[in-house]
């Protein structure tokens, strides 16, 4: 069994964009496992938009990520030694063992990782369709989108991890769904293999008025939800189409992660259209992920949820594929591989 372990740790906070430089990679001893513990080896790594935020010191929902500690982050993996009688060697897990090779887990610590059964669903989806980011989807459209059949539901960066989920869950409620995303690529796989109605290339559509005349294209009936991963000119732009009523989950705002404000151009649509707009975490929400795990697994295992991964080869990539997932270079969810 290997006695070492790499580590990516966060060296410096980042001004403006988040850069390589920020990080550092570091190889540590493995400790002797005390009763109680489980060592973890990791195969997969999530990277999510989510960890921009945590880099800096800034206020907000979650404690800044330590400087000179490994960066969290969640994980895949498996059980290769315990002293903990719940565990053994060779279950599957999931947890939040960060961006490093092996974790040491306190097998007694309530919500630090949980089993899963690999027989239906790959081991890696438990990162994202049958993970965080699919209960993300399902909470901010099933309670806060709050879909009926016949409405019209849009999602932007509807080709990622949370976005593409969104849309498949609101067409099983019967809703017509238009996502918004970046390329051609990108757009076609939304219409084609996710079976969206309609998808927006924000590339293609640069100014205010291109982009309405996309969204009115696409969605004559106006807009009843819509679940916003992106802010800035597209929230702008879906604003002005939103029917009166409307509920709008505030899921990201990846747009605005290099710490520039996004302001809107015309809040006063909320107040004119009676909007409902709610921002979330969906780890504040715990009691609903039985629900939403049981839907997604199911869903997954008998393939009617289809998923992309976009999984960087080896640990030392990471920043590099972190960064590119700020930049929206990579397709669906973001992994990398550890094992």
């Amino acid at each position: 069994m290997a006695t070492m372990n790499k580590q990516w740790l966060l060296a410096s906070r980042p001004s403006g964009e988040a850069s390589a430089g920020n990080f550092r990679l570091v190889e540590t001893a493995l400790p002797a496992l005390q009763d109680g513990q489980v060592l973890v080896r990791h195969h997969f790594l999530s990277l999510d938009p989510y960890m921009r935020g945590r880099m800096s010191d800034a206020k907000s929902y979650a404690q800044p990520q330590p400087l000179d500690a490994v960066m969290g982050g969640g994980t895949a993996g498996e059980v290769v030694e315990s002293r903990h009688p719940k565990y053994a060697a060779g279950d599957k897990v999931v947890g939040m063992g960060g961006w490093q090779q092996y974790s040491v887990v306190d097998g007694n610590q309530i919500g630090m990782m949980r089993k899963v059964d690999t027989t239906h669903v790959p081991l890696s989806a438990y990162l994202g369709a049958v993970g965080m980011p699919g209960v993300t989807a399902w909470y901010g459209l099933v309670k806060l989108c709050m879909p009926k059949a016949g409405e019209t539901i849009v999602v932007s960066a509807a080709s990622g991890a949370v976005g593409s989920a969104v849309g498949q869950l609101a067409k099983l409620r019967g809703c017509r769904v238009v996502g918004v995303a970046g390329g051609a690529d990108k757009c076609a796989y939304v219409v084609d293999e996710l079976g969206f109605d309609a998808c927006i290339d924000y590339k293609a559509h640069r100014d205010a008025k291109s982009l309405d005349a996309a969204l009115a294209e696409a969605a004559p009936k106006g807009i009843d939800g819509n679940f916003e991963n992106v802010g800035g000119v597209i929230l702008d732009a879906i604003l002005r189409h939103m029917n009166p009523f409307g509920r709008i989950a505030l899921c990201g705002m990846i747009s605005g992660y290099d710490g520039v404000p996004i302001p809107l151009s015309d809040p006063s649509l909320i107040l004119k259209m009676r909007l409902r707009v709610e921002g979330f975490i969906v780890s504040e929400h715990m009691e609903v992920w039985p629900e939403a795990l049981t839907e997604l697994g199911t869903l997954v295992a008998t393939k009617k949820l289809k998923y992309r991964e976009s999984i960087a080869p080896r640990i030392e990539e990471a920043p590099e594929a972190f960064i590119g997932l700020l930049k929206g270079k990579n397709f669906g969810k973001q992994l990398v591989r550890l094992s």
